[in-house]
C-alpha cells in the first residue's frame, strides 16, 4: 500500500495491500460491507434525523504486528461504521487509530489519530448507490514525554464527485501505479506488486473524477477542548 496526501511527500505503509480510503467512503459499496463482514453491532445513533445501527470492528493482532516497524508499534485500530435502517447505507464512518514512536530510554512518544467521515448525496449509477460527496474531520494528538510536548492538530476536508462511471475502454492497472519517486524505505516499505491480490473483492474497472478537497492544518493547545474547533475549515483502513 502507498499514500500520497497534501501534507505529505508520497510514501510507501507497511503491511498488506489495502484499498484506498475514499473507496470505504461510499465510493465502492462491495468494499464497505466486506470490510465489516466481521464486525459486532454495538447499538444505535441518529445522525441528521436518519436512525442507524453501529458497528464496530477491531483490527486484528497480527495484522497490527504487520504494520508496525521496529520503532513504530501500531497499538490499536478501530472502525465504526454507521448505517441507515431504511435503506442499509453507510452514513458515516469513524476511525480511531494509536501508534508509539519508539525511543530509547523512555516509552516513547504516542500518536492517536482520529477520523470522522459523513457520507452524502447518493446517487444511483447503473443501478449501484454511489455517493458522490462527503467531509471528514481529523484529530491529530501527540502525547507522552512531557506535558510541554503535548500537541493536538485539526485538519478538515470537504471532497464532492463529478462523475462515475464503470468499464471504462482503454483504463487498465498501468493508470493506478504508484508514483514514480516511491522509492523503498529504510524500515522495510515496500511497494506492492501490481499483481498481489488485495484483501477484498474491489472492481478497477471503475472512474472517478474527483474535485480538489480543501485542507487546512490547525494546531491546538494541549489544554483546549477539542468541542471549541468544530466548526474550523478544513489515513487508510485495515
Amino acid at each position: 500500500a502507498w499514500r500520497q496526501t497534501p501534507w505529505h511527500h508520497s510514501h510507501a505503509s507497511r503491511g498488506p495491500p489495502r484499498p484506498l480510503r475514499r473507496f470505504l467512503q461510499g465510493l465502492d459499496p462491495r468494499s464497505t460491507a466486506n470490510l465489516f463482514t466481521n464486525s459486532v453491532c454495538v447499538g444505535e445513533k441518529t445522525i441528521d434525523d436518519e436512525d442507524c445501527f453501529v458497528l464496530k470492528l477491531e483490527a486484528e493482532p497480527s495484522a497490527l504486528r504487520a504494520r508496525s516497524s521496529t520503532n513504530v508499534e501500531i497499538i490499536r485500530h478501530t472502525v465504526w461504521g454507521c448505517f441507515s435502517q431504511r435503506t442499509g447505507l453507510l452514513i458515516q464512518l469513524e476511525d480511531s487509530h494509536l501508534l508509539r514512536i519508539k525511543s530509547p530510554g523512555n516509552d516513547g512518544v504516542f500518536w492517536e489519530t482520529t477520523m470522522e467521515s459523513s457520507i452524502q448525496d447518493y446517487r444511483t449509477v447503473d443501478g449501484i448507490n454511489i455517493a458522490h460527496a462527503g467531509h471528514t474531520r481529523v484529530s491529530l494528538f501527540r502525547f507522552g514525554e512531557n506535558s510541554e510536548s503535548h500537541s493536538r492538530t485539526r485538519m478538515e476536508e470537504v471532497w464532492t464527485i463529478e462523475e462515475v462511471d464503470f468499464n471504462i475502454k482503454g483504463l487498465s492497472t498501468d493508470c493506478f501505479l504508484p508514483p514514480g519517486d516511491l522509492k523503498k524505505e529504510e524500515e522495510g516499505f515496500g511497494i506492492v506488486p501490481s499483481d498481489v491480490r488485495l484483501p477484498f473483492k474491489l472492481r478497477n474497472d471503475r472512474s472517478s473524477r474527483v474535485h480538489g478537497s480543501k485542507i487546512v492544518a490547525i494546531d491546538v493547545d494541549e489544554c483546549h477542548d477539542i468541542s471549541s474547533s468544530d466548526d474550523d475549515d478544513d489515513d487508510e483502513l485495515f
